[in-house]
C-alpha cells in the first residue's frame, strides 16, 4: 500500500476512535452522503454536468454556468476533482438544518486532504452541496 493511503486510513481510524458513540445514519444523513458520493463519482467519470447538478442554488448563483463552476473546481479543488481514494469521516448536524461531512481524500499526487462538505436541504427534501472547504492533511492530523 502507498504511504499516503496508509495515512488516510490511519486518519479515518482516528476519527472513528474519537467518536464517543456510534449511531446508525438517519435517512437524511444517508441521502446527504449519497449526494457527496455521486458528485465525486461524477467528477471521476468526467460527467461535469451531473457534478454541477449537485450544487446548491447558492453555489449556482456564484457560478452560474458549468464553465465557471468547473474553472473554480479545477483551480481550487483538484483533489475533489480527481480523488485517488476517499472515505467519509465525521458528520455534524448544524443548528440551521445543514449537515457537515468531513471527507478524507487522497489527491492525485498521493497527498492527503480533508474536504469539509456543507450540505443544504432543499425545499423538495433533497440535499445539495452548499460549499466545500479543503485543507491539506487527514482530519486529526492537521
Amino acid at each position: 500500500m502507498k504511504t499516503g493511503l496508509l495515512r488516510l486510513l490511519a486518519g479515518a481510524a482516528m476519527i472513528a476512535m474519537a467518536a464517543n458513540t456510534v449511531h446508525a445514519q438517519s435517512p437524511d444523513e444517508s441521502a446527504a452522503q449519497d449526494i457527496v458520493t455521486r458528485q465525486l463519482e461524477a467528477f471521476l467519470a468526467g460527467d461535469f454536468d451531473e457534478a454541477y447538478s449537485y450544487a446548491s442554488p447558492g453555489i449556482r448563483k456564484l457560478f452560474p454556468s458549468l464553465e465557471q463552476f468547473m474553472s473554480m473546481v479545477r483551480t481550487g479543488y483538484l483533489p475533489v476533482l480527481r480523488p485517488g481514494n476517499y472515505a467519509f469521516g465525521r458528520m455534524e448536524n448544524l443548528a440551521d438544518g445543514r449537515l457537515v461531512w468531513e471527507v478524507l481524500i487522497q489527491g492525485p499526487g498521493g497527498e492527503d486532504y480533508t474536504a469539509v462538505y456543507f450540505m443544504e436541504r432543499q425545499g423538495d427534501g433533497s440535499w445539495k452541496v452548499d460549499g466545500v472547504s479543503l485543507r491539506r492533511g487527514a482530519a486529526g492530523m492537521t
